[in-house]
């Protein structure tokens, strides 16, 4: 059979049980498949019966709305790919964006202190230290499970020659966190769990994505006021912040961050279709002459 035509119907197919991009969905499926880059698509005119039934297979499987990540069994962020599957958050393209600010802000800090809290799969923490081999970073996760996901990613990072990242066992919530990495962290990101409790999702999420890691209580702040909270005793002066949020919360989660004192420049930044998505700041920097912890100054 043609490849484009068995291409046709399986985009169909996801068209026909509301998939948001069938035809992209397909395509990524057949490359699956065939084991080749979805650019080299165009490249192969026919395909053997066994590949056209497992891609009906697949495509089968898509169409119930299970996520095309469960089904290829990785998600890319930035320059990794990691593991994902039942138990731990899907990584979402909207958090490169976040990766890229991050990275910016590091530019000219040498051999940073990176912090990725709620770290699910471990695939922002994994970014930065593919993309700043010089960096320690560290990442925290609560949930046994995402854990158990973050472990493999790292591991696996690690046996391609990767550095390692330093992984914690602590809910953002705890008091006395990470007192080791106090006013010592150069940059602090965070995908936590945002969405306000009760708000309508796809399939995709709502029968997947685990509930503890996408709602984040009534109004959708309630880690995000602990990450808040957590993050400004661990960044050094100076230091920056990055979190995450819902398109419904541009005005709500930078007024979190502007009632902190010891918090600076805060800012709003919007995804590539203009809804608010991450909010930054800075730690107030130290006053001359004003004793940081380890002596510095």
């Amino acid at each position: 059979m043609p490849l484009r035509v068995a291409v046709g119907e399986a985009t169909r197919a996801l068209e026909a049980a509301g998939v948001s991009s069938p035809r992209v969905d397909a395509e990524l499926l057949a490359a699956h498949v065939l084991g080749e880059p979805r650019s080299k698509l165009p490249m192969i005119p026919l395909v053997d019966p066994p590949v056209v039934a497992r891609l009906r297979e697949l495509a089968a499987r898509r169409a119930t709305r299970e996520p095309l990540q469960h089904i290829l069994g990785t998600a890319v962020l930035g320059p990794v790919e990691v593991a994902v599957g039942p138990g731990v958050f899907v990584p979402r393209p909207e958090t490169e964006l976040l990766l890229e600010w991050g990275l910016g802000a590091l530019r000219d800090v040498p051999k940073p202190t990176v912090l990725d809290l709620c770290t699910g799969s471990g695939a922002l923490a994994l970014a930065f230290a593919a993309s700043r081999p010089d960096a320690t970073v560290h990442a925290l996760e609560a949930d046994t499970t995402a854990l158990s996901w973050a472990k493999r990613n790292i591991d696996t990072h690690v046996a391609a020659g990767g550095r390692p990242v330093v992984l914690h066992h602590a809910d953002v919530r705890w008091s006395n966190l990470l007192i080791d990495l106090e006013a010592a962290v150069d940059l602090v990101v965070c995908n936590p769990p945002y969405v306000p409790d009760g708000t309508a999702l796809p399939p995709e999420v709502t029968e997947w994505d685990p509930p503890d890691a996408v709602f984040g209580g009534p109004d959708g702040t309630e880690i995000i006021a602990a990450v808040v909270g957590t993050a400004t005793g661990l960044l050094r002066h100076g230091a920056s912040l990055a979190i995450e949020h819902d398109d419904t919360q541009g005005d709500s989660v930078p007024a979190l961050l502007r009632r902190r004192r010891t918090l600076s420049d805060v800012v709003e930044h919007a995804d590539l279709n203009g809804r608010p998505r991450f909010v930054t700041a800075r730690r107030v920097p130290a006053r001359a002459g004003a004793r940081l912890p380890g002596g510095r100054s």
